[in-house]
């Protein structure tokens, strides 16, 4: 049995609602148990998927929920979509609040609104207190100011993290944890930086995620992604830190039981 199923693995980030995943999840959800994920996170990116993930979320033992509207659809928001989120936050099978964050790299909705809606995201999470998933692409600064303003410790998650060594002590000295996806097993040297960082990240403050169906980690880039495939990212990061993957698995398992408060009792 390899280190991966002997130990468990926990997917903090799919989005199990995507047409691309969802018309065929009971498989996905097998093939990752078969790998040895034995929970993961679905995470929402508008109210309406939100809503399906709980409702996924209800169905499956081993698959908890994050709900949040995504940085890049908060333009798209009609009349009652925040209203349904902070209505499905309470739920029993809600873990998170997200995704939220920042983007500068589309274009798809103002900056100001997308902070405007960080906030929003940033409350609800402290008043439920729940972590917050938080995205971030090409304007980490941005976050660590928005975030620093609070003038306390932030409990959460950089999702699908790419920034530099000095932005991610920056958001470990703000409280939260760094995911890392499929980039860190990228081949070309472009990730090299990336993997620098995946090697200096506190063990007790690492996390790894598919962000399936995106994402999908080497050999398989460029295809469809899914939870199984987190255990090619943790046996890459393993061996980036020169640590057994049996320790990286354990470590990385229990960070997110210990963000998300997962039960130890669920499995897929």
């Amino acid at each position: 049995m390899s280190a991966a199923r002997l130990f468990g693995l926990v997917d903090t980030h799919a989005h199990l609602q995507d047409p691309d995943l969802r018309a065929d999840l009971a498989n996905v959800l097998e093939r990752a148990r078969l790998a040895g994920v034995v929970q993961l996170i679905g995470i929402g990116t508008t109210a309406a998927d939100s809503a399906e993930v709980v409702a996924i979320a209800k169905k499956v033992p081993g698959v908890f929920a994050a709900v949040g509207v995504q940085p890049n659809d908060v333009a798209d928001a009609k009349s009652g979509d925040w209203e349904q989120v902070v209505a499905l936050a309470p739920s029993s099978r809600v873990v998170a609040i997200g995704e939220t964050g920042l983007d500068r790299y589309w274009d798809h909705s103002p900056f100001d609104l997308q902070q405007e809606w960080f906030e929003r995201h940033l409350t609800l999470a402290d008043d439920l207190d729940l972590p917050v998933v938080i995205h971030c692409r090409e304007c980490e600064q941005d976050i660590i100011g928005q975030l620093s303003r609070l003038n306390r410790t932030v409990r959460g998650v950089l999702h699908s993290f790419t920034g530099n060594w000095d932005d991610a002590q920056a958001f470990i000295a703000l409280g939260l944890h760094i995911s890392f996806a499929g980039m860190v097993t990228f081949a070309n040297k472009k990730f090299d930086e990336l993997r620098d960082v995946a090697s200096r990240v506190p063990l007790d403050r690492l996390l790894i995620e598919t962000d399936s169906p995106y994402l999908s980690p080497h050999p398989h880039r460029g295809k469809r992604n899914e939870p199984a495939r987190v255990a090619i990212t943790a046996a890459r990061i393993a061996e980036i830190r020169s640590i057994p993957l049996a320790e990286l698995a354990r470590a990385t398992s229990a960070n997110a039981c210990h963000l998300f408060r997962l039960p130890k009792a669920n499995t897929l």
